[in-house]
């Protein structure tokens, strides 16, 4: 690998988790009704691939009224529970008093998916030998953690987004009729494709090829991870009109991925390379016919990895009775595949659905 290429990958790996914002966008832990942490273990948790793990933890935070109505809220890759909770954006518009999931009323959940966050991943341990876990595996997990160790039957609504919403396509499927609502964001209920898979294999590749990963058995992390999560963010996320505000000339473009390149990058190389693989084979595709209750999807005219022209989402949507599709136009104040993680854009519109939409039998 030539250097300059080097330098490339080792500066783009900082962005992918850089869906980390900075402390002033965050709510303090504190300020959160009732917020608990806890992990619980999953026995004999059995992979799709057949690999079989005795003891699979799972962690979740918890926040708002127990005995309220239960809701569960899902991260995006390289996210966690707490980190969706804490965003300003995201949290700070939902869960206060008078908001859409005013935390008075619901029971909030936020579970860490497999290998993200302080759920068992990679960097425990277990290194390159850990499951090669995919999205039906994470999905699973969360019901499990659900019905085995949280006692929840039945929820009012499950959200997601970007990874979170692609769960909720698989969640709603696997479990028709468990959630009232199923709210799927900056995702498609489509195999995994085109420019989102081909982005995806590049971090992988670009982990896997690197001669200091040493078979996932480094010493020192590869600087690759950091620089393919630039890279990627840079090229997926953000949207076109906000960039170039951003950066309307060659100096400002580079003073900004300069910065991007120099945020702290404390991710592990593993556990970023499972985050993206998982992906690998999803496909929501077949089974949307099963789909009960309330469903609606969200995303983003501009979002960079489920751009609308594809045209998949309406026939999609078409299998499913009352399906709706939510677009956010695409402006200046969007961030294309990052709109959904602002509530702002959307959240009136569960509310009203919180509101309104048939509560299904358990």
């Amino acid at each position: 690998m030539t250097h300059p290429l080097r330098w490339l990958l080792h500066t783009a790996l900082a962005c992918i988790t850089c869906w980390a914002l900075p402390a002033e966008a965050q709510t303090a832990a504190s300020a959160l009704p009732n917020l608990k942490q806890a992990s619980y273990t999953l026995r004999d948790f059995r992979f799709n691939d057949g690999q079989v793990l005795p003891e699979l933890r799972l962690h979740v935070t918890t926040l708002g009224n127990p005995a309220g109505e239960p809701v569960m809220l899902l991260h995006g890759t390289t996210g966690n529970g707490l980190a969706l909770a804490q965003a300003a954006s995201f949290g700070g518009e939902l869960f206060g008093p008078g908001q859409p999931l005013d935390a008075q009323r619901y029971f909030i959940i936020l579970p860490d998916a497999i290998g993200h966050g302080r759920s068992s991943k990679p960097s425990d341990g277990m290194r390159a030998a850990f499951p090669r876990y995919n999205y039906e595996d994470m999905v699973r997990a969360h019901h499990r953690l659900l019905t085995e160790h949280l006692g929840i039957k039945h929820l009012r609504l499950v959200l997601g987004n970007s990874m979170g919403g692609m769960h909720v396509w698989l969640f709603a499927q696997q479990h028709p009729g468990f959630a009232d609502i199923a709210v799927p964001m900056a995702a498609q209920p489509v195999a995994m494709s085109g420019r989102n898979w081909a982005m995806r294999r590049l971090i992988v590749d670009s982990i896997r090829n690197d001669p200091a990963w040493q078979g996932g058995q480094y010493t020192q992390q590869p600087a690759s991870a950091r620089i393919a999560s630039v890279f990627y963010n840079l090229a997926t996320n953000g949207g076109h009109q906000a960039l170039y505000r951003q950066a309307p000339t060659r100096a400002a473009a580079d003073a900004l991925l300069d910065q991007r390149l120099a945020a702290p990058f404390t991710a592990d190389a593993n556990d970023v390379l499972y985050q993206w693989d998982s992906s690998r084979d999803y496909d929501a595709s077949a089974g949307l016919e099963k789909v009960r209750g309330t469903l609606l999807a969200i995303n983003s005219a501009d979002d960079e990895r489920n751009p609308p022209e594809l045209g998949v989402m309406e026939p999609a949507l078409a299998r499913i009775p009352g399906a709706r599709l939510l677009l956010i136009p695409g402006s200046p104040q969007t961030a294309g595949h990052g709109t959904t993680g602002q509530a702002r854009f959307w959240k009136a519109e569960v509310a009203r659905l919180l509101q309104d939409a048939p509560r299904l039998a358990p």
